[in-house]
């Protein structure tokens, strides 16, 4: 990706026995998920690569396409690979919080009442087409997908780790939906988009499905996930790297366009998802090159147009382009 011109500084990458180990376990976490889920899911490959830097990072996905691009297929694939606990819940305009967390009901034969857990208490949550229920259901998740516990009657309950949340919504619905509020996509730490497979792809999917279904067993174990995740920071960065991320968030805060630039908050995803996507590609150190290539997807849901940017037409992509164009980028030699 072009963008502005660059300025280098002396930071050299440690090469440590420990960051080493890390980034091949994880490029080999990446080749073995790709595969096995092209074996059943069809040019998904980018989108794949998105979940497993958001499961590295310890966030959460917001998965946005039009119905029939196998979002839910590729959620419980996904799940079944990492041998992760999964469930699935179908937000509806009438479903209620405690329909997500669990309630207390009475128990007679123990004369007390008893939990009776959600969905929720699982390890992979496919919340699929989230925006179709209303704020006080959604804000169900807000808690477990910060805190990774769950609050039922007063009682904090923790959840099991790893805990990954995938939410789906349909871009073009308008009717029936409620918009997610901007406290509630901040809590994703990336959002990808689905969009048709491609010809190619598309050709592919109808031979896919003119045999048998292919059988997915797990791969990988929570234990290894979780390992993997603690690890993490030992993914080394340049202090200008640092800087280069901070910079970029202070330019979304001046863009023309943008209402609400990014947060603190956002820059630290940054951080986590660009250490992420380097240990996927079998590397000890992140570049610039990985902040950008993640910039699309932790930054589009943070930025808030104005609305007469909205009214020209411009798109968040857009912004999020500029932003890129216009911070110096911070080489190491």
């Amino acid at each position: 990706m072009s963008a502005a011109p660059t300025r280098t500084a002396d930071a050299p990458p440690p090469d440590t026995a420990a960051a080493r180990e890390l980034a091949a376990q994880a490029k080999q976490l990446n080749q073995k998920v790709a595969a096995e889920v092209a074996r059943v899911v069809v040019g998904v490959d980018a989108v794949t690569q998105q979940l497993l830097i958001a499961l590295l990072a310890g966030g959460h996905v917001l998965l946005e396409g039009v119905p029939g691009v196998a979002k839910t297929t590729l959620s419980k694939v996904f799940a079944r690979l990492l041998g992760c606990q999964y469930q699935r819940v179908q937000f509806t305009p009438d479903l209620l919080p405690s329909d997500v967390t669990g309630t207390s009901i009475f128990d007679r034969n123990a004369n007390d009442f008893v939990l009776r857990k959600g969905p929720i208490f699982t390890q992979v949550l496919l919340a699929d087409e989230i925006n179709r229920a209303p704020a006080k259901t959604q804000s169900a998740l807000l808690e477990a997908m910060q805190e990774y516990q769950v609050t039922v009657d007063g009682q904090s309950l923790p959840l099991t780790l790893p805990f990954l949340v995938l939410a789906t919504q349909n871009p073009v619905e308008q009717e029936g939906v409620y918009r997610l509020p901007e406290a509630q996509l901040d809590r994703f730490l990336l959002r990808v988009e689905m969009g048709y497979p491609g010809f190619r792809h598309e050709v592919g999917l109808l031979r896919l499905h003119s045999r048998p279904p292919a059988a997915v067993e797990p791969m990988f174990t929570p234990d290894l996930i979780l390992s993997l995740q603690r690890r993490l920071p030992a993914v080394y960065g340049a202090d200008v790297l640092f800087e280069y991320i901070v910079q970029l968030a202070e330019e979304s805060r001046r863009h023309p366009d943008v209402a609400l630039g990014a947060s603190p908050r956002a820059a630290l995803n940054l951080l986590k998802c660009a250490r992420a996507r380097a240990a996927l590609e079998g590397r000890h150190f992140f570049t610039h090159e990985d902040v950008q290539a993640v910039a699309f997807g932790v930054l589009g849901h943070r930025l808030i147009l104005r609305p007469e940017a909205e009214i020209e037409g411009k798109h968040v992509a857009d912004v999020v382009r500029d932003i890129l164009h216009a911070v110096p980028v911070l080489e190491t030699v």
